[in-house]
């Protein structure tokens, strides 16, 4: 295993990072509490006091950071640096005051844009369960900026308990990293990425896990998703990756939630960018268990899934494949006995 990246070690990397966010994130809480980018309890928050919102900042800060010191100035790079600080600017507009969604997600198809055009990263194929696609340009590049899009909301929208968004993106930077370091294809830039985005995110995660004393904010949890699938494209163009499967499953949690937060706004008749309390992490409370209980519990099945794609990176693919069905299996049936897609009726009724 080659534990030296650019001429330095991934553990100073990742060090390095992690020290950057720790000491950023109280000037974090300043510049939040100075600028008025406040989260106030409400009824459809489980927060019960007021919290600081912007530690995006803090992590964005820590992983720029990381890239003066460790990356290399690629095309690619610069390309993402552009998109991924538009981002972070539009995150931070919406934690002072909030902007409606469309030009939210205008703002981040403009970022996703620069990305795939620009920096030319995006599916020009993909494996699925051993399933070849082929595209041509133009629906490579709908299809990479919708990906983009769409793991950013992803994230935006599990964002909801104290350390929840952070874990869960920690996870994953972790398991691109380590499949990276088994496969030893450590020199390419998806995993330079997510090694310096672990010790970023990890170093935010002292603050923000329960009881949190400051929230990632937009500004945060549309950057990491931003970062999540960019590093996710980036892994194709590399080949770390030889499979979609890999980044969809360890994202399991956030990709459910989204897709069933749709589904639930349509059944009800709202608009499916309204907020609302029936997400995952929230039927885990309505069972009684405590926010720091139920984040151990998303934190532990997305570890089962990233340690299920590790096995399928390293070739037990047939094995894998069986472990993530029952895993999938597993999840949909205590999605199933929630009130996540729809009201259940009262037995006592």
């Amino acid at each position: 295993m080659n534990w030296i990246i650019n001429g330095h070690n991934i553990l100073e990397i990742i060090f390095v990072t992690f020290l950057m966010s720790v000491l950023l994130v109280p000037v974090a809480k300043k510049v939040a509490q100075h600028i008025g980018a406040i989260d106030y309890p409400n009824e459809r928050k489980v927060h019960k006091k007021p919290m600081p919102r912007l530690g995006g900042i803090a992590i964005f800060g820590a992983f720029l950071l990381g890239y003066i010191l460790y990356g290399e100035i690629t095309t690619q790079m610069i390309s993402i640096l552009i998109g991924a600080f538009i981002i972070l600017l539009i995150g931070i507009f919406d934690d002072v005051k909030p902007i409606k969604a469309r030009y939210k997600f205008l703002v981040q198809i403009i970022a996703a844009l620069i990305v795939v055009i620009y920096g030319q990263v995006y599916f020009s194929e993909i494996t699925f369960l051993g399933f070849h696609f082929y595209f041509n340009p133009f629906f490579s590049y709908f299809l990479s900026t919708f990906f983009i899009v769409a793991i950013s909301n992803a994230i935006n929208l599990i964002d909801g308990l104290d350390g929840l968004a952070s874990g869960i993106s920690t996870i994953y930077f972790f398991t691109i990293s380590a499949i990276a370091i088994i496969l030893n294809k450590v020199a390419g830039l998806d995993f330079n990425l997510a090694i310096i985005m672990l010790g970023s995110t990890l170093g935010f995660l002292v603050y923000n896990f329960p009881p949190a004393t400051i929230f990632m904010g937009d500004s945060g949890s549309l950057f990491l998703g931003f970062m999540i699938s960019v590093i996710a494209l980036v892994t194709y163009k590399v080949a770390t990756l030889t499979s979609l499967i890999i980044p969809i499953v360890i994202l399991a949690i956030p990709i459910f939630d989204t897709i069933l937060a749709i589904f639930r706004r349509i059944l009800k008749g709202e608009n499916i960018g309204s907020p609302d309390k029936e997400h995952f992490h929230h039927q885990l409370l309505k069972l009684n268990f405590s926010p720091r209980v139920s984040i151990i519990i998303i934190y532990l099945i997305n570890i089962l899934f990233a340690i299920v794609s590790i096995f399928y990176a390293i070739g037990n693919t047939q094995e894998a494949i069986v472990l993530y069905l029952i895993l999938m299996l597993f999840l949909l049936f205590m999605i199933l006995k929630t009130d996540i897609l729809y009201k259940h009726k009262d037995d006592k009724k």
